[in-house]
């Protein structure tokens, strides 16, 4: 158990590194961007050892918060790393369909409960799709040279074209 931990630790601390591209680490730097996966995630899993560990049928029930709490950690992560919350916010919705989602394929498989799993699930899928083709849009067509270029060709048109006799 010892050398899992270990190695998780020394591989979170070498991407850590990479990802810092020498710049000097310090303590605050780490809490400021992984405070996800010291606090967030390991309470999700946390939950998710509870269960696997438990035998009693009832104990499906850690696996909302588990699956919530877990997903969210991921998100924020992700958020952290590539300054992305104006993209990520989308998961929050994911993170309690993942929950709900577990708790119905490791519970009692309760048909109804596939209902809000589906509405939140397409939901966050579809607000990641707009927000992030929104954001690439923007980005690459409206803010940069296709944008400008189809400015200068429609002026270009205007200005060439023949005047209508009407």
């Amino acid at each position: 158990m010892n050398r899992y931990i270990g190695g998780a630790v020394l591989i979170l601390l070498g991407a850590g590194i990479f990802l810092n591209q020498g710049n000097p680490i310090d303590i605050g730097t780490i809490f400021e961007y992984y405070w996800p996966v010291l606090f967030v995630i390991p309470l999700g899993l946390f939950f998710h050892w509870l269960y696997f560990s438990m035998t009693a049928p009832r104990a499906a029930g850690l696996l909302i918060p588990g699956g919530i709490i877990f997903t969210s950690g991921v998100v924020c992560q992700i958020s952290m790393l590539f300054d992305s919350w104006e993209l990520m916010w989308p998961g929050f919705l994911l993170a309690v369909a993942a929950g709900l989602f577990e708790f119905y394929w490791f519970g009692n498989r309760n048909r109804y409960l596939m209902i809000p799993i589906t509405i939140l699930t397409v939901l966050s899928l579809l607000f990641f799709a707009v927000f992030t083709l929104g954001t690439i849009f923007n980005h690459l067509v409206l803010g940069g040279p296709v944008f400008a270029i189809a400015l200068i060709l429609i002026g270009a048109i205007m200005l060439m074209r023949e005047k209508s006799r009407v």
